[in-house]
């Protein structure tokens, strides 16, 4: 018997009206079934309009009655293997009769297999990434369900819970990641959910090996006072390392640090002189520490302020000689670059390889004084001295010795002035005056230049004089230079002469005395100005009158030299004026004889003789004057000057 080819939908319910036809009831089931799908249930009799109500059963207990539904709805069903089957009452030839449906058995098809959790590798090597699958699939009839997946390490979930990709990537497995991996796989709609089995992955841990430590510092330079970086690193290791600094010398460690990487590094802050030394750090993940090589550590420091000191052969620099200027920084890492200067020139360069201090030798000349300073530099900053003054003294040059007035020869009375003068030589410069070997006086110079001494002179000062010179280098004389006195100066003749006329007065007596009255009323008759004043001298040199013929005097010689024995005075003098009301002149007559020819009075000269006459040239006093202005002009507004031959009284 052959059949007609029929979809399995069709088979299914050509069968079950094949058993309606041979049972009276029957309960039908929508077909296929997934986990998770909803399912329709119908109980159906042979005669529905006999029937009054159906009662639905799973399991033999009641799920629903329905009165007027042909369909009931099961909501999500599960693989429970549950039974279900239907129950009604009939009338039948007015009895009632129950009717009862074969059990029903749904076939609720698995909607996904349970997932199974594949790794990448189950034993990775520590901080290596970890890739997770969740593999399931859905049949072809439910493609169109969503799935989502969730990873778990143990009862840990990773990342952020469920997730549409069947695929979980772990960037980075540590040892502590070690143990059991699973996964779950949910369908969103219907609400299903299957975990895999356990998967176990073991991490495997790579020793640390070949430590190293090595410095950093800015700039490359390790400088005092700035901060210190120790790097700790490992060329191999794998998982938490634990880093440790130490210097040798100090029992405690100097930093710790626990991580995952193959370097780290520790900072000290602001090193000092006694942070230098041999430094070592070490590593361990587990295995044991692994200590790196030991590296010194030397510290560069600025060097401080220098120092400018200046070394002289003695105590006051002079010039010509060597100074030794010095410069020195107590400290700062060498090599140190000095430099020199003389106010902002430079004078030259020195370095010092190893430290400490240089020299700069310097011979002085003149143009070296000033202030001198110094710069020291290491590259760390330079520093510059303070300022240092330096003095250069200069010795004295040969002084030279002049007179003034300077003339061929002065008379004793002259006042002298001897000026001694240096051309070099630094102040303050004491300056001496000698007459041979005796020394007249002394004076200083505090700025420099030269010094005077006035001299009064007299006989004894004839001969040699010299002037030193000393400014505490070393003392310089002046060339000898000779002083000629000659007679008597002008001032001398007239002291003298009225010191005779006085002695002649006194000796005279009023004899002399009349003849002088008579002989100045004379004067008056015969037109002369009324006589003031007093006779007066000058310390300045006169000169005699001019007088004609060839035994006129020269000029240049002075009068004092004819000599005093071999003449004898008999003056006669009387006070005129020559027309002019503040001058007043002093009329001496002279005249000189030897013994055997005595000198006749001056009223009885011979007519072809003349006097010798000298005027005296005195200023008036007024009234209103001061005192001591009256005796300045006294002594000070004279001249001596020759007068022609007065016409004697006949």
């Amino acid at each position: 018997m052959s059949f007609p080819c029929h979809r399995p939908g069709q088979v299914a319910g050509l069968l079950q009206l094949l058993l309606l036809t041979l049972d009276w009831l029957i309960l039908q089931a929508s077909h296929p079934v997934f986990e998770g799908d909803d399912v329709d249930l119908r109980c159906r009799g042979k005669k529905e309009k006999d029937i009054n109500e159906k009662i639905y059963y799973r399991n033999n207990k009641v799920i629903r009655r329905d009165y007027n539904s042909e369909v009931v709805r099961l909501h999500s069903v599960s693989r429970d293997n549950s039974k279900y089957h239907c129950t009604t009452s009939r009338e039948s030839f007015w009895i009632r009769r129950e009717e009862i449906s074969k059990p029903l058995k749904i076939q609720v098809q698995e909607l996904f297999p349970h997932p199974v959790l594949r790794a990448s590798s189950s034993q990775p090597i520590e901080g290596s990434p970890v890739s997770l699958k969740c593999e399931t699939w859905l049949p072809p009839l439910r493609s169109h369900i969503q799935l989502q997946f969730r990873f778990f390490r143990e009862d840990k979930v990773l990342g952020s819970g469920w997730i549409d990709s069947p695929e979980f990537q772990i960037l980075t497995m540590w040892n502590e990641d070690s143990g059991s991996y699973w996964c779950q796989a949910k369908a969103v709609t219907p609400n299903i959910i299957k975990k895999s089995l356990g998967s176990q992955i073991h991490v495997q841990r790579i020793p640390v090996s070949d430590v190293n430590l090595e410095i950093q510092s800015p700039g490359g330079q390790l400088i005092e006072g700035k901060d210190l970086v120790l790097i700790c690193s490992v060329a191999k290791g794998t998982g938490t390392v634990t880093f440790s600094w130490h210097r040798e010398g100090t029992e405690r460690r100097l930093g710790r640090k626990v991580q995952r990487a193959l370097s780290a590094e520790l900072q000290i802050a602001a090193v000092r002189g006694q942070d230098a030394g041999r430094y070592y750090c070490s590593a361990d993940n587990l295995y044991g520490p692994i200590l790196s090589k030991r590296i010194r550590v030397t510290l560069r420091s600025p060097v401080s302020r220098p120092v400018l000191t200046v070394r002289a052969p003695r105590a006051r620099a002079v010039v010509g000689d060597v100074v030794e200027l010095r410069c020195e920084t107590q400290s700062g890492s060498p090599p140190i670059l000095y430099r020199f200067y003389h106010e902002d020139v430079t004078l030259g360069s020195s370095s010092a390889p190893s430290g400490g201090g240089v020299s700069f030798n310097l011979s002085l000349t003149t143009e070296h004084s000033g202030n001198y300073s110094c710069e020291a530099n290491n590259s760390l900053g330079a520093q510059h001295s303070e300022a240092v003054p330096l003095r250069v003294t200069v010795p004295v040059s040969r002084p030279v010795l002049t007179f003034n007035p300077a003339r061929a020869q002065v008379v004793v009375g002259d006042l002298l002035e001897l000026r001694c003068e240096a051309q070099r030589g630094s102040p303050p410069i004491l300056y001496w005056f000698n007459h041979e070997d005796v020394i007249l006086g002394n004076t200083s110079a505090p700025f420099g230049g030269g010094a005077s001494f006035n001299l009064s002179l007299t006989t004894e000062h004839s001969g040699n004089y010299s002037c030193g010179a000393d400014n505490g280098l070393g003392v310089q004389r002046s060339y000898m230079v000779t002083l000629n006195l000659t007679g008597l100066s002008t001032n001398k003749v007239i002291h003298i002469t009225v010191g005779i006329i006085g002695w002649l007065l006194s000796m005279l007596g009023l004899a002399a005395t009349a003849s002088l009255v008579s002989h100045f009323r004379t004067q008056r008759k015969s037109g002369g100005l009324r006589a003031t004043g007093t006779p007066s001298y000058s310390p300045k040199e006169h000169r005699e009158p001019s007088r004609s013929g060839p035994s006129n005097t020269d000029p240049h010689r002075p009068i004092h030299s004819e000599p005093a024995a071999l003449m004898e005075l008999q003056p006669v003098y009387s006070n005129v004026s020559p027309g002019h009301d503040n001058l007043v002149y002093s009329q001496i007559w002279s005249s000189h004889h030897t013994k055997e020819n005595p000198a006749p009075s001056p009223k009885t000269h011979q007519k072809d003789e003349e006097p010798a006459i000298i005027y005296s040239e005195v200023k008036k006093a007024h009234p209103d004057d001061h005192e001591g202005q009256a005796h300045e002009d006294a002594a000070e507004n004279y001249e001596n000057l020759p007068c022609a031959p007065l016409a004697l009284d006949r």
